[in-house]
């Protein structure tokens, strides 16, 4: 299929071009949720503004804060990725899942790995939170732990639930759409090209997943986020399916929801708050961070072992046909990954 932009193009335009598409994206959101707030809740453009900062204040402010987060992250971030493809002549499944498809096994393991992450996790979110400036820089942290600690009243606000409904919406908004746009934004485009053009897997998905905690915001949460973003890359070079990243993604998210509404159901007695900088028992995250490596290196020899499809064949003639034989005695080409962008991973 030919595309409006050659997909022949270097990686660098492409990111400028992905730039160019993620701020027209954003008008787009910004619209989309000005028109739907007044739709669904009454609000105007003029207050949508001082809902934002201070949805405690406004019975809608809940809904209201919801409905803009996923229509911002759904339209900003899926649709730039989307729009990126489409007009570089890819369908989106050659793009993003160009070179196979995945078992649900693999899908359920990169959830599993994400879970069993968090107690390693809280280690380096503990140590990060403690993380101080040179004096010089005093003015500038001051004001990151001041915007944080409002970004952590916001979340809890918005992980407040009062009914199951609220849950469900939650489970969309925050832990659906973000594993769906942000995926398909940061490692679907941003780090496939920049494995293309570093001409080295690792050094593409390291500077994506820079590129991704720090467009958080968040600096005294940032290598707690550039370590899930180093795991998330990973998994995309390696399976060389988006819905691998995707899964984990969903995953991180969605099981931290499940905590906070069982806890807030007096379903279980341990308390959980997703903002903590607390670390766990030194023997958690120590059994945490030694099954997370056992696993990873399970999920690599996964993803590297050709599966029976993709062994070499051999033709034989029987009765009078032309017959596809597999030959299990046969060995497999040497060990040589190629990325999804034609990079070869031996080199790197």
């Amino acid at each position: 299929m030919k595309g409006f932009v050659s997909s022949r193009l270097h990686p660098a335009a492409n990111l400028a071009l992905l730039l160019v598409l993620l701020l027209a994206a954003l008008c787009v959101a910004g619209f989309f949720t000005m028109a739907l707030s007044q739709i669904f809740f009454g609000i105007g453009f003029q207050e949508l503004g001082n809902v934002n900062r201070h949805p405690q204040d406004y019975p809608q402010g809940w809904g209201v804060m919801m409905l803009a987060q996923g229509v911002t992250l759904l339209v900003m971030l899926g649709g730039a990725a989307v729009a990126f493809a489409l007009l570089t002549g890819h369908t989106l499944a050659d793009y993003f899942a160009p070179r196979r498809p995945v078992p649900v096994g693999w899908l359920l393991l990169a959830a599993a790995l994400i879970i069993l992450s968090l107690p390693a996790m809280s280690g380096l979110i503990a140590w990060n939170a403690q993380l101080h400036l040179p004096d010089f820089l005093a003015d500038w942290e001051q004001w990151a732990r001041e915007s944080e600690d409002r970004a952590q009243e916001i979340t809890r606000y918005l992980t407040r639930f009062s009914s199951p409904w609220r849950l469900v919406v939650a489970l969309v908004v925050i832990a659906v759409v973000p594993a769906l746009s942000e995926e398909l934004f940061f490692r679907g485009v941003i780090q496939r090209n920049l494995v293309q053009w570093f001409s080295s897997r690792h050094v593409g998905i390291w500077a994506a997943a820079a590129i991704f905690s720090a467009i958080h915001m968040q600096f005294f949460g940032f290598f707690p986020r550039f370590v899930l973003g180093l795991v998330l890359g990973y998994l995309y070079e390696w399976s060389g399916n988006i819905l691998v990243p995707m899964a984990a993604h969903f995953a991180q998210n969605a099981f931290q929801l499940l905590l906070l509404y069982a806890q807030q159901r007096d379903w279980s007695s341990a308390e959980f708050d997703p903002d903590s900088t607390e670390a766990l028992p030194w023997y958690l995250v120590l059994a945490s961070f030694v099954l997370c490596g056992l696993l990873l290196r399970y999920l690599y020899h996964q993803t590297q072992t050709p599966r029976p499809e993709e062994l070499p064949t051999e033709m034989h003639t029987l009765g009078g046909r032309g017959v596809a034989v597999h030959r299990p005695d046969t060995a497999p080409p040497p060990a040589r990954t190629l990325s999804h962008d034609g990079v070869d991973a031996t080199r790197s």
